[in-house]
């Protein structure tokens, strides 16, 4: 049994403590209180580990398939994701995104409003992906020099313009700015140029309505622009192409892949949706 002495602390005078009791604890010395990660950690956490399994599936499908890119910029957290990021391509009629941005740019400047002319060439190159009408626009921006400038001001940093512009070359990681350009508060493009690129970007011929927009989900919005090219130096393989935004409820991401080498425009279409799919698949945007 426990002697009553004991229960109340009695060292019996020895001035010692009893074997068993437990004094107040030194603060200096006291364990810290275990803490879990932020909500921020663990949201990094899960985008990590959403990007280890992306990069994974995507690598996995390249192996299959003729050489493409991807990128995808979440608006809502501002994360970046891209799959050879950095790897140029020529872009085909996705430059006539780059050539609408320039024109929207040169109206402010300027500070007017596009004229009916520009307008109908810019629905026309857009919408309908005419050359004549990006030709038409090119040349009235200055061609080569002009649209580089444009760029250098939208912080494109690795496109190269030509002055055959749809030989023009340019990264996922580029183009993927360029759209977040085109919708950005504070960025260069004011509201009613950014209303007008929205516009038409979200207008285009029905013909024209694949890439991007594979992965957008019933009642979600989406602007895109595609190009395409059988390309007389790769033996007549397809160039494929395709830049856009999706935005709804739960996603507001803008989304490039570029590609090239494909037997056919059919085949090098079905390698862009599929690898937009797997970014919305494993992203969960």
């Amino acid at each position: 049994m426990v002697g009553v002495g004991m229960l109340r602390g009695d060292s019996g005078g020895s001035g010692l403590p009893l074997a068993g009791t437990f004094g107040e604890p030194d603060p200096s010395k006291a364990s810290p209180t275990p803490t879990g990660p932020t909500p921020e950690e663990l949201a990094a956490q899960e985008r990590a580990k959403r990007t280890k399994a992306l990069d994974s599936a995507l690598k996995k499908y390249a192996t299959s398939v003729p050489e493409f890119s991807v990128a995808v910029l979440d608006k809502k957290t501002g994360a970046r994701y891209s799959f050879r990021g950095t790897e140029k391509y020529e872009t085909a009629s996705v430059v006539k995104v780059q050539v609408l941005a320039c024109l929207l740019l040169t109206a402010q400047d300027n500070d007017r409003e596009v004229t009916a002319n520009e307008l109908a060439l810019a629905k026309r190159m857009i919408r309908l992906s005419d050359n004549d009408a990006t030709t038409a626009l090119f040349r009235q921006l200055g061609r080569q020099s002009g649209i580089s400038k444009c760029n250098k001001r939208l912080g494109l940093t690795q496109t190269t313009v030509n002055s055959a512009w749809g030989l023009t070359r340019t990264t996922v990681d580029d183009q993927v700015k360029l759209l977040a350009k085109l919708v950005d508060k504070n960025g260069p493009l004011d509201a009613d140029s950014r209303k007008l690129a929205y516009t038409l970007m979200n207008t285009v011929e029905e013909t024209q309505d694949w890439g991007v927009p594979a992965a957008a989900k019933t009642g979600e919005a989406y602007t895109v622009k595609d190009g395409w090219l059988p390309r007389s130096t790769e033996n007549n393989r397809w160039i494929i192409n395709s830049v856009g935004r999706i935005t709804g409820d739960d996603a507001d991401v803008s989304i490039a892949v570029l590609s090239h080498g494909h037997a056919s425009m059919s085949g090098g279409i079905a390698v862009v949706e599929k690898a937009t799919k797997l970014t919305r698949q494993y992203l969960k945007y």
